[in-house]
């Protein structure tokens, strides 16, 4: 699946990780469908 991954301050990158699993009963899949970006986002 495509994710965006955070990997530091100025380091955004859109990469192909594993599908996530769900190891303990309490674990949860969520799907977002849609998104936006915050100001405050921005200084990232």
């Amino acid at each position: 699946m495509t994710a965006v991954v955070y990997e530091g301050i100025k380091d955004v990158k859109v990469r192909n990780v594993d599908d996530p699993v769900i190891t303990k009963p309490d674990d949860a899949i969520i799907r977002v469908t849609f998104t936006a970006i915050c100001g405050s986002d921005l200084h990232l």
